[in-house]
């Protein structure tokens, strides 16, 4: 259940109370979905037969339930949520996909069976004019190297052995050639054909050297798709391995008895109807290994390649490490089996090759964290030194701004000098002019105080003689 889901829930569904049951249930197509619904927002849900079919009449006249939904809208809805979902299922890692390894080893036996054809006619056309070539050149792409070089045998010299050994890689070979067209018995050719047969010999020149450009390519994809399997058992036999199957997951899906005699399912189908012998290896014949075994143990060796194969094919199909260690350890057990089956020498336990594996892969992963750290080591040394370099450059700014400052004070000491002085002048003058105030506000203040103290003794003067008289009438009085 989404957040999307539960939000729509709960908003629009009455709340349940706890200890009480609810007065409704909730139809879903899906019994998961409904119990997972139930168990988080404790909503009753029901899927049964008559919810599926009320849902499907739901789903047929959606259009009508909701207002401005038109059928057209509604099927491109569907359309796209389709296209999203496959979308999804057939994403895959860019690098790991083995389809383009199925093309290229379909397009591989395709231009084997051309170049072998082409080269035949080759040899076939120009036999004609000089049938002796066939003799001393065997391989193919050599002879139509040759076939465009020669073009007309008779103006074939000793001077142009030189060349002849170039694109042969052999003096004596060159040599037999010239002295063949001297005495060669094949008929002369007008220059049409000539340069018809130059032209073709070309063609398949450039099909022979597309072929290997191509296989280059094939044995890149498959390193990269299936490591562990080409290590085992080679880059041609498992890309036909895997195209025979479909994909590299269906090929670790097969158990080895169905790997054993995958592109052999004609002799299997006819021995089971005539109840005869099953045969005891398919596409997996290929490999050098069963070629190597001995007759008797062929169909032992079969198995045991064909068991190591499947186990390799998952390795690849369902680690997220791209490594070739198990492959290698894989390989080196049948060599050990073939040994064991010629000359009788014990083999190493599953259990032990594995370990060595895990080992192999743990140091490798160690190494590779050694790197990394000696990398950001290199990055933080390069990036002291620049700050060496840095502080260093600010050091002899530094030196520059301290050889320039006791100019730069002289400068301005002169400045404020200059400022200073007018400056002077008029703090004296104010300096003057406040004195002079301070001297003149106590002599002010000395005057009125003095008038003050003149104004206060003859009122306590009369103020005294008034009692005096006053004290001598009450005394005349009580007389």
């Amino acid at each position: 259940m989404t957040d999307e889901l539960r939000n729509f829930l709960e908003l629009n569904l009455p709340k349940v109370k706890e200890g009480k049951k609810a007065k409704y249930t909730l139809g879903v197509m899906e019994p998961k979905v409904g119990s997972h619904i139930s168990e988080a927002t404790r909503i009753p849900c029901q899927s049964n037969e008559f919810v599926q079919e009320l849902l499907r009449g739901v789903r047929l006249h959606f259009d009508q339930f909701i207002d401005q939904l038109k059928k057209s809208d509604l099927e491109k809805a569907q359309l796209g949520l389709g296209h999203s979902y496959s979308r999804a299922k057939v994403k895959f890692n860019v690098n790991r996909v083995d389809n383009m390894v199925i093309q290229a080893i379909f397009l591989l036996d395709t231009l084997d069976k051309d170049i072998n054809s082409f080269s035949m006619r080759v040899r076939e056309w120009y036999s004609w004019h000089f049938p002796e070539l066939v003799k001393v050149v065997n391989d193919n792409y050599l002879y139509a190297k040759i076939a465009k070089f020669v073009v007309n045998k008779s103006d074939l010299a000793e001077k142009d052995i030189p060349a002849l050994a170039d694109l042969i890689g052999d003096e004596e070979k060159a040599q037999e050639i010239v002295a063949a067209a001297k005495a060669s018995m094949g008929q002369d050719l007008s220059p049409v054909d000539l340069i018809n047969v130059q032209q073709f010999a070309e063609r398949v020149m450039n099909l022979s050297e597309y072929r290997k450009k191509l296989y280059e390519y094939l044995v890149t994809k498959m390193n990269d798709i299936a490591p562990n399997l080409t290590s085992l058992i080679g880059e041609v036999v498992g890309a036909r391995l895997i195209s025979h199957a479909g994909s590299l997951s269906n090929l670790a899906k097969c158990p080895a008895s169905t790997l054993q005699i995958l592109g052999a399912e004609k002799a299997l189908f006819r021995a089971l109807k005539t109840r005869g012998n099953t045969p005891k290896y398919g596409l997996i014949f290929h490999s050098s290994f069963i070629g190597r075994a001995s007759a008797r143990n062929k169909g032992r060796m079969a198995r045991y390649l064909a068991n190591k194969c499947s186990m390799a094919s998952r390795i690849d199909c369902y680690s997220e490490l791209n490594t070739s260690i198990f492959g290698q350890k894989l390989r080196e057990q049948v060599e050990e089996r073939l040994d064991f089956y010629d000359k009788g020498v014990a083999p190493r336990k599953n259990l032990d090759v594995m370990k060595a594996a895990i080992e192999g892969i743990t140091n490798a992963a160690t190494e590779d964290g050694d790197d990394n750290q000696k990398s950001d080591a290199s990055a933080k040394k390069s990036k002291k030194k620049r700050s060496k370099a840095e502080a260093h450059v600010e050091a002899m700014d530094v030196d520059k701004l301290a050889a320039d400052e006791p100019q730069i004070e002289k400068k301005k000491k002169k400045k404020k000098h200059k400022l200073e002085e007018p400056q002077d002048e008029e703090m004296a003058t104010e300096a003057a002019d406040r004195d002079v105030k301070q001297d003149e506000t106590p002599k002010k203040k000395k005057k009125k105080n003095r008038e003050a103290s003149e104004d206060v003794e003859p009122k306590t003067v009369t103020e005294g003689k008034k009692k005096k008289k006053k004290k001598s009438k009450t005394e005349d009085d009580d007389m």
